[in-house]
């Protein structure tokens, strides 16, 4: 059975290894030190975001960061991808934390498939990321 748990400091080191095997697995369009710069970044935004640890039958599969409607970080272990269990989250995280905003990456084509299908809709585009990178930001709005 699919869970959560809301994550503590204790967690941050299995929410960033997580993020790192789902990066490696999803984002192909990154170069190898933009990787390590995110990897050394996102860190910082634990604190800034509700975090929540999902598992299934007690084995963690992923983690999602909201603040406030909009969904900051949805990352699962490459290992659980297809497998339906995204779809759940998301679902769970619409129905019960009224989540109404995601940025994706442009370059990540499933991912923006996935949000697409799940009713969501291309608000607004980025050139760059946050970061000033040159990762076009999609802003999605259900």
């Amino acid at each position: 059975m699919l869970t959560n748990q809301l994550a503590t400091a204790s967690d941050y080191q299995l929410i960033l290894n997580i993020w790192e095997q789902s990066v490696l697995a999803t984002h192909d369009f990154l170069k190898p030190d933009d990787l390590n710069f995110y990897k050394e970044q996102i860190p910082q935004f634990f604190n800034q975001t509700t975090l929540r640890i999902w598992s299934l039958d007690h084995q963690p599969i992923g983690f999602t960061g909201t603040n406030g409607p909009e969904l900051e970080m949805f990352f699962l272990d490459p290992h659980y991808i297809g497998g339906g269990h995204g779809h759940q989250i998301l679902t769970w995280l619409i129905n019960h934390q009224q989540i109404t905003k995601i940025d994706v990456n442009e370059q990540n084509q499933h991912a923006k498939t996935f949000y697409l299908n799940h009713g969501f809709t291309v608000a607004s585009r980025s050139e760059r990321d946050g970061f000033g990178k040159p990762y076009p930001i999609l802003h999605l709005e259900k």
